[in-house]
């Protein structure tokens, strides 16, 4: 559970679920390949404005689950509005930028891509994606469904994680 601050900024009220720091597992699945698990960690952070920062980092783990090296990450920005409409600005290392928008219902929030810009050096052709973040008996689970010039939406990331 979470305790809902007196002092939170009221845009933030329907995302305050969210805030804190979590740590779990996931599995990534690339096309034409069998899924590979990994660790993740992620931070969502407020300091008094009207948006959360958010701090996601994937990582390989040791045969006792300590994280090992780094995959990948990807850190940004979300607002919630009083219509429960939420936007996410999101980057990451890989030359991948996205402005998701969504739905917020409870402890349940559906985006999609709005936009998707990637540098020349960006590894895949991605161009469009789906995301559910969901509070689930306390945990967060989230799901990514990617798709690409060459392959139609399909499941990408997926991953259950505790409040640590």
């Amino acid at each position: 559970m979470f305790e809902l601050r007196e002092d939170l900024n009221p845009a933030l009220v329907g995302l305050a679920w969210l805030i804190g720091h979590w740590e779990g597992e996931g599995k990534r699945q690339l096309p034409g390949l069998e899924p590979e698990e990994f660790g993740v960690s992620v931070d969502f952070a407020e300091n008094g404005g009207d948006y959360l920062h958010y701090l996601a980092q994937y990582f390989t783990r040791d045969g006792e689950g300590r994280p090992q090296a780094p995959l990948t990450m990807e850190t940004g920005f979300w607002r919630a509005f009083p219509d429960a409409t939420v936007e996410a600005l999101l980057t990451s290392p890989e030359g991948y930028l996205d402005l998701w928008a969504g739905k917020l219902q409870g402890g349940r929030i559906d985006l999609v891509t709005d936009t998707v810009i990637r540098s020349v050096s960006a590894p895949e052709p991605y161009t469009g994606g789906r995301r559910l973040y969901g509070n689930v008996e306390g945990k967060l689970m989230f799901a990514f469904d990617r798709a690409t010039e060459d392959h139609p939406m399909s499941d990408y990331l997926w991953a259950t994680l505790e409040r640590a």
